[in-house]
């Protein structure tokens, strides 16, 4: 009996040998497995995975300590499938239990831990769970996260060994993850750095300044992996900002967007010059100004494209799901370098285009001086010829026709001065040509509108429309691009503006959304008023294609005697 006693016991001391080699076995496998990745992502997939595999768990789960040290960022999660955590709700963010070993980042193993004092239930459609094992990761003396794992299988408690096993696991976890965001953080540099040069060679093969912007916003938003990347500059003489470039996420309701800078993300970098950030944009009650277009976002950043003397210059927004994690500071350092490098290229672009502005105005001027100096002499000679040659002429019929070519002469001369004085009119002294204030006001809404509308003018703008009627065509010009930029989501706008010898008439057209029935009319309002001011019209118009086209006309006769 004796005997059998000790084979017994002998065969259980065996057979628990056996049990703690596999255990190591499969706790050395789950290192060498977690430490085998090097995506963050996949490793900390693995890493709960191992664990919850090693203490035969049923349920278990890695929460990333978020910067502010007391909630949790990230919380990824095993044993549950994607219709039972749907139907839990938002994930945790670090209060009750959970919050317990973020406060005091040691073990914790509880039999019952629904009768821990932290813990206060669980949300509608939670399972149940009884047996709790937390434990906290480390990386680099920092706590990372913390494993939670509950419900060991066969309704066992976790025991000592389980929690020795994941302290185990969770130091390999903790080098495992210091790798991962080594390498994640060498890539992203090395991609910067790309993006950098990228930008820079866009700039000097003379690309654009709008595709440049594109391409800034489009790397920085592939880099740190957004839903949306938008550029907002400021509108000139008010305190508001305009959505110049859209990219993913609907983002042609977003181009032409006005928004306050009081309120909003991008206010606030754009007053501090710093970037600021937000956990959930979507929810955050200090930004909600403005339009509402951040619906389903949640961790964005918001970045100052270049500081001086002008100010700040733009601001760069990039927000991702409400569900991914939040911007840390080893993203923010490379994003911040890459925005001043960014304003950078945009100040040599704009520096670039005002020097191509310098020499086109100067060989305007060239040939201002050269049909002034060559043509229009000439054909005034050739007119005053005519005029003495139509004294000698006998008959009636062909003295006519050599006073209606003098009169075509004189028309052709007006048409040569109009297009020299358009030729050498700069922004500086610009108020008394309708031509130039009509091409600055247009080249200022590109701003507004995200791209630079399409503008034709005919006729002699400058020499027969009245001051009085020009200053009339210039506000409703600018109120006509100000709706067009506010309401009309429009890919494209077109500016006529046409002198007869009775009228001149205004026609701004978009392929936007129209005119809805029953919405707000003051501005159309101003412009029929301001038409009835000066004896002419305003019709508005809705293209089979499409979108509006707002005709504007007054009569100079009328202006004149007016």
């Amino acid at each position: 009996m004796r005997l059998d006693e000790l084979l017994e016991e002998l065969q259980a001391r065996i057979n628990a040998a056996r049990g703690t080699r596999d255990r190591v076995h499969s706790l050395l496998e789950a290192v060498v497995s977690v430490g085998r990745e090097l995506d963050l992502a996949q490793v900390l997939r693995r890493i709960v995975e191992a664990a919850a595999q090693l203490v035969d768990a049923r349920y278990g789960a890695l929460g990333v300590i978020g910067p502010d040290g007391r909630t949790l960022s990230q919380f990824l999660t095993t044993g549950l499938t994607q219709e039972e955590i749907a139907r839990i709700g938002p994930l945790p963010a670090g209060h009750g239990l959970l919050g317990e070993i973020i406060h005091n980042p040691e073990p914790l193993r509880l039999r019952d831990l629904g009768a821990h004092e932290a813990s206060y239930g669980f949300p509608p459609h939670h399972p149940p769970m009884r047996t709790f094992l937390g434990v906290p990761i480390r990386v680099r003396d920092q706590v990372f996260g913390n494993l939670y794992l509950t419900d060991k299988r066969g309704g066992q408690d976790f025991d000592a060994e389980d929690e020795s096993v994941i302290a185990t696991l969770s130091v390999a976890a903790g080098v495992a993850i210091d790798n991962a965001r080594l390498y994640e953080n060498s890539q992203r540099q090395q991609r910067w750095l790309q993006a950098g040069a990228e930008i820079t060679n866009s700039l000097l093969s003379g690309s654009p300044r709008l595709k440049v912007l594109e391409l800034i916003a489009r790397r920085a938003k592939e880099i740190t992996a957004t839903r949306l990347a938008d550029v907002s500059v400021p509108v000139a003489g008010t305190g508001d900002l305009v959505v110049e470039l859209a990219i993913g996420a609907d983002d042609d309701p977003r181009r032409g967007l006005v928004s306050p800078v009081d309120g909003t993300l991008s206010g606030a970098a754009y007053k501090t010059g710093s970037p600021v950030t937000t956990a959930c944009l979507a929810d955050d009650t200090r930004y909600h100004a403005g339009p509402r277009r951040f619906d389903g976002l949640g961790p964005s950043v918001a970045v100052p494209l270049g500081i001086g003397a002008e100010g700040t210059r733009g601001v760069l927004l990039l927000a991702r799901a409400a569900d991914e994690p939040v911007f840390t500071e080893e993203e923010l350092d490379p994003l911040l370098a890459f925005a001043g490098q960014a304003a950078l290229a945009l100040e040599l672009a704009e520096r670039r285009h005002d020097t191509e502005q310098l020499a086109l105005l100067e060989e305007r001027d060239r040939i201002a001086r050269d049909l002034h100096d060559l043509a229009i002499q000439r054909l005034f000679a050739t007119g005053m010829t005519l005029q003495s040659a139509a004294r000698l002429v006998g008959h009636k019929g062909a003295a006519e026709r050599v006073e209606r070519a003098v009169g075509d002469l004189d028309e052709t001369i007006k048409i040569i001065r109009s297009t020299i004085f358009g030729l050498r009119a700069r922004d500086e002294d610009a108020g008394p040509s309708l031509r130039a204030q009509v091409a600055r006001a247009v080249g200022e809404a590109a701003s507004a509108l995200g791209y630079p509308p399409r503008l034709s003018m005919e006729g002699l703008l400058d020499t027969n429309v009245p001051v009085q009627v020009a200053d009339h065509v210039m506000a409703a010009l600018t109120e006509a691009l100000s709706n067009a930029a506010r309401h009309a989501h429009a890919s494209r706008v077109e500016v006529t503006v046409q002198a007869t010898a009775e009228e001149v008439v205004l026609t701004v057209a978009d392929n936007g959304k129209g005119i809805p029935e029953g919405g707000r009319r003051s501005g159309l309002g101003n412009l029929q008023e301001r038409a009835r001011a000066v004896g002419g019209t305003f019709v508005v118009e809705a293209p089979e294609t499409g979108g509006a086209r707002l005709v504007w006309r007054a009569p100079l006769a009328v202006a004149d005697g007016a």
